[in-house]
């Protein structure tokens, strides 16, 4: 097996710790495994959608100020269908958006959301 060092801020770590609890995990390498087994079982799902897809697309930003969700919304605007936008503590923000498009246009939108960096919470539920 190979060791991976790797940076986590204190927030992170909590939720490392976290998962380790929440599991009975004996180390925080059990809860990376699980985290990753977790993410790579989401991650097929995506993979495995196909044809037209509707459902709810949940996100939790932080800083409000950021115009980053703003300019990849506007890029989808004919697959969201409705969108709300409401003001959290912390200056965080809950986008909640109802979409209608292709498979291929939602694994888009989920990768610009995910790979900005910026989302602290991304799920599609499929109606």
């Amino acid at each position: 097996m190979a060791i991976v060092s790797i940076s986590l801020s204190d927030e992170n770590l909590m939720l490392l710790d976290r998962i380790q609890e929440t599991y009975a995990l004996k180390g925080r390498s059990d809860a990376v495994r699980t985290a990753l087994n977790s993410a790579a079982s989401e991650m097929q799902d995506m993979e495995d959608l196909e044809g037209n897809i509707e459902g709810v697309l949940i996100t939790i930003r932080s800083d409000h100020a950021d115009p980053w969700m703003s300019l990849i919304q506007a890029k989808y605007v004919g697959s969201i269908k409705t969108q709300l936008h409401s003001h959290l503590k912390n200056k965080k923000c809950l986008e909640v958006m109802i979409i209608s498009c292709t498979a291929e246009d939602l694994r888009s939108l989920m990768h610009e959301i995910q790979g900005s960096g910026k989302a602290d919470y991304v799920r599609f539920v499929r109606s």
